[in-house]
């Protein structure tokens, strides 16, 4: 029941959104000092969640009938920057600062879904 609302579904998509970026960055830390390793990353969780807001059928497991695709949040893309002389493109320092800013949007889901929780309990007469 609760996980029909909306703002549940959002809060949900964001900590998995974040869950996944947080892989991704983890990843490229491991392969900082590998030689011609590009770095990746994942879009905005905003440009994630807006284009899984349509009512198309998304294939989540192989053999679904009739969805084309996969989960849209979990594709990563190679990002920009200048390579180091054997080719890496990872840079620690920007990695660090993805990392903090997905703390803050795992964070920030938590947060979302322990209000709504709360407004919730709180409708129910429970505390």
């Amino acid at each position: 029941m609760f996980e029909k609302l909306e703002i549940v579904r959002m809060a949900q998509a964001m900590a998995t959104h974040a869950g996944a970026r947080q892989g991704a960055i983890a990843t490229n830390i491991a392969n900082a000092d590998t030689p011609g390793y590009k770095a990746q990353d994942m879009p905005d969780f905003a440009e994630s969640f807006a284009k899984g807001a349509d009512t198309a059928l998304r294939m989540t497991r192989a053999g679904h009938i009739g969805a084309q695709g996969g989960n849209p949040q979990l594709i990563a893309r190679t990002t920009g920057g200048a390579a180091a002389p054997n080719g890496n493109t990872v840079s620690l320092e920007s990695e660090m600062v993805k990392a903090v800013e997905v703390r803050q949007q795992h964070d920030m889901a938590l947060a979302i879904y322990r209000s709504t929780s709360s407004i919730l309990r709180t409708s129910l007469g429970r505390k």
